[in-house]
């Protein structure tokens, strides 16, 4: 890093150029300068980096680093008075840097409370004891809304209640470490830890490569094992639960179920049977023996807990008595993220374990007791007041939360008051200015407030705490300004260790077990979602052919209302499409139900796929009210379909063969063969208007086809035998019914014992039909019960596998 000499202290202790106006704020520690206003030692070498690079060469890489994340579809949501909104992920671009040793104390210290906390929520939902002796108050527990009653006395089927923990971590003025929150309902982030440190280290590959940073990989991989240790069957399942595509983290529980090889499900996939959790699969029900929960526990089960959830499975309770699943973490244990609890760590620790917390919590009162209500309300300017049985980091919750120094005289008397009348409902805790950290703004690093969450996880071993962790920074020096929700951005977190480290992933290493997943393992919703978006894929580029053929006509004729282009016009306006749009919203339905489709299977799609999709919903969108009619159009409508082809190349040749794939093929196969029935026996009917048969091979992709097969121009009967009858012809609706006979041949079930089910001889009885008849036997009203059948095909394939 470039620096002035100054007497201040020696060459290369003092900020250089992006950081030149950079001024901690007096009072707080700041994690990069020291009181003096020099750099940290630890954070010397990366500074330095930023330096030689210079903010232009910043900005171009963290715009990489930004691409990155957009590319790869990672997002979060945001919840309005309007709807909810799909952001891009806030990368804060500069990593927080912690030390080793300093990183090792924070670990032995989280290790040390994860096990209390296991400890406390035991008791809690078995012998009691900690409310019988006094230790905790009965109303912390009693009226607490995460008390789950039905769980008392269930001892999980995994023999712990936590396996998977996060933590709040903010740093005081005197630069020690305080717990702010436990995080143990359905911690969310690690995900996005992944997502951060690989955009980071694109952007900043010198500084990362050359500071010694742990991967996160091995993390990971120690969960992993540690969840597949649970299983006890030989091929037992293990699957991430969510509420579905509209939490505000789906992203990540898609990407960790894809990283980790797990499956992702949601309440309507599993059921209850003789006790046992279920999951509905193209193969039948089979069990799940490890949950990993990523929502509420309240909305589990509609029978027991919350009777107004529509993400939960009727049962599921009952089935956890009856410990054939073991869920991570147990229901019940969101009760220990309580605000009020922090009040009673110190001591809970020396009763249950006989030793002091290695980490402290934010200085907390609960303002039930006398004592501790006068002495809130005698330091009230130096207090946050908040729901005693909260479960929102003070920080985060500036509805609930107020700061004593911010009350007028009004204000003041009524919280008094309040306190007073009815101090159980409150607590009060210490208003701790958080630590800085370098944010990086128009070329110049500046000083934002920070958090750490931090991430624990129980493996046969122990405790294991990733090597960093997810950092949140606030989008200005307000700490209300800290959470994700109100503009918050997030940081990579660095344990920078003084020796090389080991280049660590999830492949496997020499000597592990080979594990094969099932095949006809698939979720009967992820199969119905794969098979529709095959089917959305096709429409969507029936529709741009179409589109493509009308447009280059239009440009070409003399009067738009010819013939054959008002035919075409009420062809498609049977569809629902208007072709006389040059993007008709017929297009833009199909082509964002392809990307809803998608995304409720995120686990399943390569990025390749997922970006090549999001660049196709983009274009599509991007060209609607921009595009003109005519050859505008038909130029518009080229570039479409070069990009569905590129998609449907990259599923089709990415994916592996498994059950998953033959539903997405055999749903492009259906949609494919209806549509080309459904034009086939319009545009080859007798009313057809010159030009019909032309545009009709132009559709379907097969002029030079027909040129090299036909010695002759085209005609009725060769054109219906090339697109009807022709085996070789991928366009031709015989070629749909061979692929589909195939393909469904191979689905679970389809034959048993040599006996065919009734899918298996319905597509049987279609294709036979089909393959014997000439190409004189078709009229319209033939091909269009071939497209109707196709249709009733669909249905008997939802009704097989997916009712």
């Amino acid at each position: 890093m470039t620096v002035a000499r100054s007497s201040s202290g020696p060459l290369g202790e003092l900020p250089g150029p992006l950081a030149a106006g950079y001024r901690p704020v007096p009072g707080i520690h700041d994690e990069m300068m020291d009181a003096s206003g020099s750099v940290r030692p630890l954070w010397r070498k990366l500074t330095a980096g930023l330096d030689s690079l210079g903010p232009d060469v910043l900005i171009s890489r963290f715009g990489r680093a930004d691409q990155y994340l957009r590319d790869a579809g990672v997002y979060y949501r945001v919840y309005g008075d309007d709807a909810e909104q799909e952001r891009a992920w806030p990368l804060a671009h500069v990593p927080l840097l912690i030390g080793e040793g300093e990183w090792a104390e924070i670990s032995s210290a989280l290790a040390q409370r994860a096990e209390l906390l296991e400890e406390i929520v035991a008791d809690i939902y078995g012998a009691n004891r900690l409310v019988a002796e006094g230790l905790l108050p009965p109303s912390l527990i009693a009226a607490n809304p995460e008390f789950l009653r039905p769980l008392v006395g269930v001892v999980p089927a995994s023999g712990n209640y936590l396996h998977f923990c996060a933590f709040e971590l903010g740093r005081g003025p005197d630069g020690t470490w305080w717990v702010l929150a436990d995080r143990t309902q359905a911690p969310s982030g690690a995900g996005f830890a992944l997502e951060n440190r690989v955009a980071t280290t694109r952007a900043l590959p010198e500084a990362f490569a050359s500071m010694n940073v742990p991967r996160l990989a091995g993390f990971f991989r120690a969960f992993r094992d540690s969840l597949f240790g649970l299983v006890r069957q030989e091929n037992g399942r293990v699957a991430i639960l969510t509420p579905g595509i509209h939490n505000e983290t789906y992203f990540e529980h898609a990407y960790i179920a894809r990283y980790l090889g797990l499956l992702l499900l949601e309440g309507e996939d599993l059921t209850i049977s003789d006790g046992a959790v279920m999951v509905r699969t193209v193969s039948g029900l089979k069990p799940v023996e490890v949950l990993w929960r990523r929502f509420d526990a309240a909305f589990l089960d509609p029978l027991e807990l919350n009777q107004t959830s529509r993400i939960g499975t009727p049962g599921l309770v009952d089935a956890l008595r009856g410990g054939t699943t073991a869920m991570v973490n147990a229901p019940g244990t969101g009760i220990l993220e309580t605000r009020a609890l922090l009040a009673f760590m110190p001591r809970l620790c020396h009763h249950l374990r006989n030793e002091e917390l290695q980490l402290p919590g934010i200085a907390t009162w609960w303002c039930g007791g006398e004592a501790e209500r006068r002495h809130v309300a005698d330091n009230l300017d130096r207090m946050m007041i908040g729901p005693a049985l909260s479960t929102v980091l003070p920080y985060d919750d500036s509805a609930a939360t107020v700061h004593g120094e911010a009350l007028g005289g009004e204000e003041r008397a009524d919280l008094l008051r309040r306190l007073g009348a009815e101090g159980s409902r409150y607590v009060g805790q210490e208003a701790v200015r958080l630590s800085t950290a370098p944010f990086f703004h128009q070329g110049k690093l500046e000083p934002r407030p920070v958090i750490l969450r931090a991430f624990a996880c129980r493996t046969p071993q122990g405790w294991s705490v990733m090597p960093g962790g997810f950092a949140r920074i606030g989008s200005s020096a307000d700490t209300a300004a800290i959470a994700m929700q109100r503009g918050g951005r997030a940081a990579d977190v660095w344990v920078v260790e003084s020796k090389p480290v080991e280049p660590l992933s999830l492949l496997p290493q020499e000597g592990d077990a080979v594990r094969r997943a099932d095949p006809g393992a698939l979720p009967s919703r992820a199969a119905d979602n794969l098979l529709w978006l095959g089917r959305y894929v096709e429409r969507s580029e029936f529709i741009v052919r179409v589109l493509r053929a009308y447009h280059s006509r239009l440009a070409e004729a003399v009067d738009p209302e010819t013939p054959l282009l008002e035919f075409v016009h009420a062809h498609t306006e049977r569809l629902g499409i208007d072709v006389s749009q040059a993007v008709p919203s017929g297009l833009l339905a199909g082509i964002d139900s392809t990307f809803a489709s998608a995304g409720r299977i995120r686990d399943r799609f390569s990025p390749d796929g997922w970006m090549a999709l999001k660049d196709l919903s983009k274009t599509v969108h991007r060209f609607a009210g921009a595009v003109q009619p005519g050859d505008d159009a038909a130029r518009a409508m080229s570039v479409l379909l070069r990009k569905i082809a590129g998609f449907s190349g990259l599923v089709h040749e990415n994916m592996y063969r498994f059950t998953g794939w033959r539903f997405l093929e055999i749903g492009r196969r259906l949609e494919r063969g209806i549509q080309m029935s459904r034009l086939l026996g319009s545009m080859t009917s007798a009313d057809a208007p010159q030009g019909a048969l032309e545009m009709l091979l132009e559709i379907g992709d097969s002029i030079i086809s027909h040129r090299r097969r036909y010695s002759v121009h085209a005609g009725r009967l060769t054109v219906i035998d090339l697109l009807a009858l022709d085996p070789y012809n991928p366009r031709a609706v015989l070629f749909q019914l061979e692929v589909l006979k195939a393909e469904i041949e191979l689905l679970p079930n389809a034959m048993r014992h040599g006996v065919r089910s009734d899918l298996a001889k319905e597509i049987l009885r279609l294709h036979t039909e089909f393959a014997i008849r000439e190409p004189e036997d078709f009229t319209p009203d033939l091909f269009r019960l071939a497209g109707q059948e196709l249709g009733d095909l669909a249905s008997l394939i939802d009704a097989t596998y997916f009712g």
